[in-house]
């Protein structure tokens, strides 16, 4: 196990470590969704004189279907199929009118799920300055100012400076990028909430960016490619996760939380 990984292994296990992580990834409340007062008229109105077409088009406008159907998604990218396809509609309409409109209403603003929450809060906290180094959301300001600092730009834009400057080969964006004591740091940024299924493959997605060949870079700079993670891979026990971080003294597994100490330990 990487050193840097054992000491997130130990931080998680012997401190306070979920009090600590709700500073990088706080879960806000489950607020409901909302549907403007116009939308909800037109639904309503479609179910209580019955026109299905009306009903299942408006209802697909929403960012929740109140039903879960394997024909949900193909008519939400193709709105014309409504009127191509009346036995499908009238099938889901008929689903729509044995619920009720009070509990249709009740499905379609049912709060977002916390994991559809965390992409952004890793950046959030990046941007607060709390690495101790200047932030920037402008790659070519990044690029030419002196010391130490910090990309926070898209994960797209940071991927091609990436690209063109650090020598990164990978198809994927990145989460971070900074410059500590003139060395570059490139990594993904992942909380894994359970095991298996998605979650194991959140973890591998981070472990292939840290894995991939790196080019020859324009700047001559060392590049260094970490795994800023946090949650269950720190747990002790036969859980992939936590078995190929055992195997893999190489690769850089880190909790969030140590991330400045091993910025200025570079």
């Amino acid at each position: 196990m990487n050193y840097w990984t054992e000491l997130s292994v130990q931080f998680a296990n012997q401190r306070d470590y979920l009090d600590s992580l709700f500073k990088v990834y706080p879960m806000s409340p489950n607020i409901r969704r909302t549907i403007s007062e116009e939308k909800w008229n037109l639904i309503e109105n479609a179910f209580n004189s019955r026109n299905s077409d009306v009903l299942v088009k408006e209802l697909l406008k929403l960012d929740l279907f109140p039903i879960k159907d394997s024909y949900v998604a193909y008519l939400k990218r193709d709105p014309s199929s409504v009127l191509k396809n009346p036995n499908t509609i009238n099938r889901l309409a008929g689903t729509l009118y044995q619920m009720g409109i009070e509990a249709i209403y009740k499905k379609c603003t049912e709060p977002k799920e916390t994991n559809r929450q965390i992409g952004p809060l890793f950046k959030r906290w990046i941007s607060t300055g709390t690495l101790g180094a200047p932030v920037f959301n402008n790659a070519r300001v990044f690029l030419n100012a002196d010391g130490n600092a910090v990309l926070n730009a898209s994960d797209s834009e940071m991927e091609n400076f990436a690209r063109e400057y650090l020598g990164y080969n990978h198809e994927k964006g990145l989460d971070f990028v900074a410059r500590f004591n003139g060395k570059y740091i490139i990594g993904e940024a992942k909380f894994l909430t359970d095991f298996g299924g998605h979650q194991d493959a959140q973890f591998a997605d981070a472990i292939s960016t840290i894995t991939s060949e790196l080019l020859p870079n324009v700047l001559n700079a060392e590049v260094i490619k970490i795994a800023i993670c946090d949650g269950v891979l720190y747990i002790a026990g036969n859980n992939k996760m936590h078995r190929h971080l055992l195997k893999h003294n190489e690769e850089i597994v880190i909790s969030s939380l140590l991330l400045r100490e091993f910025l200025f330990s570079l």
